[in-house]
């Protein structure tokens, strides 16, 4: 069913409502707070890429196996992880390599499940012509996020495969994550290397998809969800209801787009509806969302591979050794 926006509530409503509610009817059935489990969730960078979040947190989803969704924006890969390691959240999504690094490093983390499945970044300009090969973007200026975040990891090996030297041949031009398009609308850059919304609202102001991350790269871990081994041992209840509950998500944004468009719509209330829904249909026509929260080994390889070339792991760790599906098998049986 869609519904029409008024039925929605806003991000800081919606969790209000769901601090002070007796009773949930998103879903259809009526659930009472006391009843749900507190969950300090942490997301990177607010963004489209992580619409299946949003969707399950919109639809009841969370809400009915048993979760109260606290969601904050932590402002990057690396922030992201960090409020796993330092306890303030029980789940990161983000850059997954942070939890491949923290245990090279005799560290913790463990990924659970997928989120974005391909690389969801576009090459946007106002000046350029769109392109396939990789060595045309030789002697252009480029925008994207500081490392390590991910655009800015695949922008580099992106360059460097394609016998461009950085600071040579091409330039790299670091700035906060969110920023990127706003950067290169301001003539600060030829190209900017970002995610959706901002890539639709850039096209609505006159600049181009010129290059197309997720096609070249091919299936991708762009996003995973990290944990704590000890959170997964303390409370395995809350970890299955969180991956089945993505899982669900998941499903339900591709098989609803409408629906996926209304949510958006709320989690980006200023930019123009038409600007979010092109950002909708492009996330589901590249297949972006994680389309089943189950972690690939195709997927996994190809972060690691990237991130192995740049030097920012070493890939020591084997893919069952961080890479936990069996909440992910479990939460694909119930969906049947």
């Amino acid at each position: 069913m869609i519904f029409g926006t008024k039925s929605f509530p806003n991000r800081r409503s919606f969790m209000k409502g769901v601090a002070g509610a007796t009773t949930v009817s998103l879903f259809g059935g009526v659930a009472f707070a006391a009843d749900l489990k507190p969950v300090r969730f942490s997301e990177a960078v607010h963004n489209l890429g992580y619409i299946n979040l949003y969707v399950g947190m919109h639809a009841g989803i969370f809400k009915k196996n048993g979760l109260d969704m606290q969601v904050s924006a932590a402002g990057g890969d690396t922030q992201t992880f960090a409020a796993v390691l330092g306890g303030s959240a029980d789940f990161a999504i983000g850059d997954a390599t942070m939890a491949q690094i923290s245990r090279e490093n005799g560290g913790p983390g463990v990924v659970v499940g997928t989120v974005v499945q391909r690389a969801h970044y576009f090459g946007v300009s106002k000046t350029l012509e769109p392109f396939t090969d990789p060595k045309m973007f030789k002697g252009l200026k480029i925008v994207t996020s500081p490392e390590p975040n991910t655009n800015y990891s695949v922008a580099k090996r992106l360059l460097e495969n394609a016998g461009l030297k950085v600071g040579v041949d091409a330039t790299i031009i670091p700035v906060s994550p969110g920023t990127e398009i706003a950067a290169m609308l301001a003539g600060q850059a030829d190209i900017a290397i970002a995610y959706q919304p901002g890539v639709a609202s850039a096209v609505s102001q006159g600049a181009k998809v010129v290059f197309d991350f997720s096609t070249y790269i091919g299936p991708f871990c762009n996003t995973g969800i990290m944990v704590l081994p000890t959170t997964i041992e303390k409370d395995p209840a809350m970890v299955q209801a969180l991956v089945t509950s993505f899982e669900e998500a998941s499903r339900k944004t591709y098989a609803d787009p409408a629906y996926a468009k209304q949510v958006a719509r709320l989690e980006f209330p200023d930019l123009p509806g038409e600007v979010v829904d092109a950002a909708i249909d492009a996330e589901l026509k590249y297949l972006i969302p994680a389309q089943s929260v189950v972690t690939k080994p195709d997927q996994w390889k190809n972060l690691m591979d990237m991130q192995v070339y740049l030097g920012n792991a070493k890939g020591t760790v084997p893919f069952d050794q961080i890479i936990d599906n069996s909440f992910a098998d479990k939460a694909v049986k119930a969906a049947g």
